[in-house]
Order: structure tokens, then sequence, then C-alpha cells
């Protein structure tokens, strides 16, 4: 399957005004090319500049992940991402979620993209730290479809408990930043994953399953300094909680899907 989709024009203009440099005979990046290995369809974006430090290097647009199958889960919209972050992405979805999906009684079919690149601060906070999203390396999800027309969003209390479980224990084992109901405020109606790197390899997993079977409290974790050590719980101060606004339109509904 060919994977790297079409040959892009050299400048390529995205909705915020950054622009992507991607000349037409400029040859695929290692991680590219391990994507275009029949896991994903994409478009490469190239270097991506903006504003205040937002963008990066190798950044693609990924449209859809392939599963050992061969079966297709596509994200909508597609999201613009640094490549090895869509490469874990990929790998986060093809191992964990279409399998936590399936214990729901129907394959994955789609994930909602609540948000990808976007040059801004934190939270959408007038200067606030430039977030991962400004720099394309962080992804929002709100739902996911199944084959027969069910969607389901994480972050919902009500949807089931089994699914919910497995998502959070996969992403907080594979990204370095998780943030859920619970964690600021900000984030009760979608899971937001990233890849930052933090001095002595702190993680952030802060994502409070309201199952019943616990209260929120921190659940950040230093990284295991080397192949095999434990993971060490540490206590991580967070930013005061802040309301959230109501769900955004974006989400899409059917018959079937859990709500809040």
């Amino acid at each position: 399957m060919a994977s790297i989709v079409g040959h892009l024009a050299a400048v390529i203009a995205l909705s915020n005004g950054a622009a992507a440099q991607s000349p037409q005979d400029e040859a695929p990046t290692a991680c590219q090319i391990r994507l275009a290995s029949d896991r994903a369809v994409f478009k490469p974006l190239g270097e991506l500049g903006g504003p205040a430090g937002c963008g990066g290097p190798d950044v693609i647009s990924l449209e859809r992940i392939v599963l050992a199958d061969r079966t297709v889960v596509a994200i909508e919209p597609p999201a613009t991402l640094r490549c090895e972050t869509a490469e874990a992405i990929v790998s986060f979805v093809r191992q964990d979620l279409a399998p936590a999906a399936a214990t729901m009684g129907s394959a994955l079919s789609a994930i909602e993209n609540y948000d990808s690149y976007d040059c801004r601060g934190r939270n959408r906070v007038a200067g606030a730290k430039l977030s991962e999203h400004g720099l394309a390396n962080a992804l929002d999800i709100r739902s996911v479809r199944l084959k027969d027309g069910r969607v389901v969003r994480p972050a919902d209390s009500g949807a089931p408990s089994e699914f919910r479980v497995a998502v959070k224990a996969a992403a907080c084992n594979r990204f370095t930043t998780v943030l859920g109901p619970g964690s600021d405020g900000y984030h009760e109606d979608h899971i937001h994953i990233d890849r930052l790197e933090r001095h002595g390899g702190y993680r952030l997993c802060q994502w409070d399953l309201h199952d019943g079977a616990q209260t929120y409290a921190l659940q950040s974790a230093m990284a295991p300094s080397r192949p095999g050590a434990a993971a060490l719980a540490v206590p991580v101060p967070l930013p005061r909680p802040r309301p959230f606004t109501a769900a955004s339109a974006r989400a899409v509904f059917l018959p079937d899907e859990s709500r809040p």
C-alpha cells in the first residue's frame, strides 16, 4: 500500500498562518519510511514554522492507521503531528486502542481528532507557556467510532469500564503526558496525550476514571532510570482547577453513544 499520499507543493499554507516547507523532491525521512511500511496513510509536510516558536521538524498529516489485519482506522479530521509523535500514536492505536475497542463487541473504525497542531499557549490561556500542541507534539482524543456505528468517549464515565481502564493504562505507559477528567478542569470531555520530555524523566498520568473505585489523586510518576527499574510514584503539583466550558458541537452523537 502506498502510504505517503501524493506530492505536495513546495509551501503548504496552514489554517493558522504557519507554513510547511516540503520540496517535491525531498526524500522521505527514516520515520516516514517506518510509517509507510503498511502502517499508516499520511502526507509529509516537512518542517513546520510559526510564530513564538511554534512548529517543528518532519511534520506529517496523519490520515489513516492500518491495523495488522489490514483494516483501516480513520483520523477525523487528519492530525498534524511530528512524525515521531505520529509514530507513537500509530503504535498505540494498533497495539492498544484497537484491541481495547474490540472488547466492546465491534472493531475500531475512526478516532475523533479534537485537536492536534495548534499554535497556542497551554489550555488556550493568553500568556501561558507554549502548549505541546504548538509544537505538533500532542493529540486530543474526544471519541472513537466503532464499525457498528456506536460512538464512545473515553472521558465519559458511562463508557464501558474495561475499555477506559485499558486505554488509560496503555496511554500512560506510552506517553509522557496523559490528561483527562479530574486533571486541571480543561480536559473533562477529552483525553490529551503528548511526548513532552521533562527533567528527570517525570511523567504525568492524570485521568480520573470516576468508576467508584478511587477518588481523584495525582497519578504522576517518574520514568525508570534504567531498563527493568520500577517506576517511582512522585507527587507533582498542578495548577488550580479551572471550570471547563460546555461540550463543543464538534462531537458526533449517535443513538447508542454514552452521554456524560
